[in-house]
């Protein structure tokens, strides 16, 4: 894909600054990040819901909602896995803009791919969340019936199976789905929140 030319930067009348005091909260990314049925999808929706429900703002981005939109021009390749990152990471800067919180569950599967969401939003705007869990307790949850395809070689380049997940190495948050309920993990996130002074 080539680069846009010939394009000019306009600014916005309204701020975000003006947006998130009009809001009364801060705007932020909250990319929980983990393997397929690590509980991702169920944890950002709980705690969006969470949210909601105190009067904040917010979006969920899902991996596979987005496939059907936005990405549906993309595979399952390294680099259509890195633009469907990118891609997203943009889409989340725009809802920071907006003065919203936005929360994504993506595998994002490459420790670079997210680093390179985080350099794009402000310091205090990107919330790393690993959502930690086994593998073989991924695999036998298998919600979608992923990982006995990957494992029959029906799916090929499946995160875990025959391709890489490389955990966060600077996560500013861990939920370990194994070993606590979704109402804990989202306690969690609400705590990590209210101790940033997020909302």
């Amino acid at each position: 894909m080539g680069e846009s030319t010939n394009i000019v930067w306009h600014n916005s009348n309204v701020t975000k600054e003006e947006r998130r005091e009009k809001n009364q909260h801060h705007s932020f990314v909250l990319w929980f990040t983990g393997l397929s049925g690590s509980g991702k999808s169920t944890v950002a929706n709980a705690v969006a819901r969470a949210l909601f429900d105190q009067g904040i703002g917010n979006y969920v981005l899902d991996g596979d909602n987005i496939r059907f939109g936005l990405n549906k021009n993309l595979g399952f390749s390294d680099d259509d896995r890195k633009e469907n990152i990118r891609r997203i990471g943009e889409v989340a800067k725009l809802f920071v803009d907006s003065g919203q919180a936005v929360l994504t569950a993506f595998i994002s599967p490459f420790q670079e791919d997210r680093d390179q969401v985080r350099t794009i939003l402000g310091e205090d705007e990107f919330v790393e969340i690993f959502v930690k869990c086994p593998l073989d307790e991924c695999e036998k949850r298998d919600p979608k019936g992923l990982y006995k395809k990957a494992r029959s070689g029906e799916i090929k380049q499946f995160t875990g199976i025959d391709s890489p997940y490389e955990a966060p190495n600077r996560a500013e948050l861990v939920v370990e789905t194994d070993k606590h309920d979704i109402e804990e993990c989202v306690q969690l996130v609400l705590n990590y929140l209210k101790e940033r002074r997020f909302i």
